[in-house]
């Protein structure tokens, strides 16, 4: 292999790149897109769920149940209603997604220490917003009630009421538990397997669709160095990206990188090193930029958004799911990154993923290098 022959076909795909709008807004501009689209698009977190209320006691301590959660951070009361009808409307056409029914004898039942039902209704047509929010709703009542309860023992002379047990969370890593700074992160991994593989998918495939593969098959040029040329202007496109992605991901988003920078953009070129040969790869396959972009899309979006850990659990998914994704190798780089940004780890810990994408890195590369052949057949 000659550096002189490497460094000429990566200077004429440099040149492609440079000339070709279209090319470079889909290496730059469309992963910057999409990180500011799904950066603010994708959250977990649940706040602010529109509530409306039947109030039947009207009474002192109705208001002041209903005032915790007026004063919580997730819950937002809309109003008040007099009858189920109007309840059920505010949820049909979602206005509301939850309702809160007190009953007549609320008061009287709270001030004699007998137990009473508040009902909860709870749009289930969204499941993970209606569980996180009766979770909220029953925290507040819990809290409430033993308030009541510590109340109610005072004023009778009684002694002071200890609780026999008391949970004292402590979260670490992600204190202010943001669903963004989990996000950004792994949605790094996603968008980089794509784009990678998106751009690298059509360079052969070029070659072949307009005529200039035989031009190239009668120069001197072997097929790796070929591979390798192509492979560099996006690499450093890639790279490039990578260093956009994490600035955008500590200025703008204001998520917290607390690992060592050089470990992320050398795991980072591991990976795209091997998320570029995933792409020539199928260009070497198909030969057509149209066949090729579309496999490259099906094999690369889907798995890496559904089957790397990014979004759903992996340990919640089936067993035979969860056997997939150890071919999935933005599941290792989610996890790195995740390690990275939250906990600061490095390769003591994660070094098992980083042996993983190291070998998948090598085997793509060496696998479309041996794919490609000097043949116009």
């Amino acid at each position: 292999m000659k550096p002189r022959r490497v460094w000429a076909v990566a200077r004429k795909e440099f040149l492609h790149i440079v000339r070709d709008p279209r090319s470079l807004g889909m290496a730059i501009a469309i992963p910057m897109l999409m990180l500011i689209l799904f950066g603010y698009a994708l959250t977990v977190d649940v706040d602010d769920v529109p509530t409306v209320v039947w109030d039947q006691s009207g009474s002192q301590a109705s208001s002041e149940f209903l005032s915790r959660f007026g004063g919580s951070p997730y819950f937002h009361i809309l109003g008040y209603e007099r009858d189920y009808g109007a309840l059920e409307r505010a949820i049909d056409t979602r206005r509301a997604l939850a309702a809160l029914v007190i009953p007549g004898d609320f008061a009287e039942r709270v001030e004699t220490g007998r137990k009473v039902a508040v009902q909860m209704i709870v749009d289930g047509s969204d499941s993970n917003t209606a569980t996180i929010a009766i979770a909220y709703a029953e925290t507040i009542a819990r809290i409430y009630a033993q308030e009541v309860a510590v109340e109610t023992l005072q004023r009778a002379g009684g002694p002071a009421m200890r609780l026999p047990l008391e949970v004292r969370p402590r979260v670490w890593f992600n204190a202010d538990m943001e669903s963004r700074n989990y996000i950004i992160p792994g949605l790094i991994a996603v968008i980089m397997m794509v784009i990678a593989a998106l751009l690298t998918s059509l360079t052969v495939a070029r070659e072949w669709e307009r005529g200039t593969m035989e031009q190239l098959v009668s120069t001197p040029v072997k097929g790796p160095e070929l591979i390798l040329g192509k492979l560099l202007p996006y690499f450093a496109v890639g790279m490039f990206d990578v260093l956009l992605a994490v600035l955008m991901g500590e200025f703008l988003f204001g998520v917290p990188l607390r690992g060592n920078v050089a470990l992320l953009f050398g795991m980072a070129a591991v990976f795209l090193a091997g998320g570029l040969s995933i792409g020539m790869f199928i260009s070497i396959v198909t030969r057509s930029q149209l066949l090729a972009s579309q496999v490259a899309m099906m094999s690369t979006f889907l798995p890496a958004f559904l089957l790397s850990g990014f979004m759903v659990p992996i340990a919640n998914m089936p067993p035979a799911i969860r056997a997939v994704t150890y071919i999935v190798p933005a599941r290792y780089f989610v996890a790195i990154l995740h390690g990275i940004y939250l906990k600061g780890v490095g390769l003591e810990i994660l070094g098992f993923e980083a042996i993983l994408l190291t070998v998948f890195g090598t085997v793509m590369v060496l696998l479309s290098n041996g794919k490609f052949k000097k043949k116009l057949t």
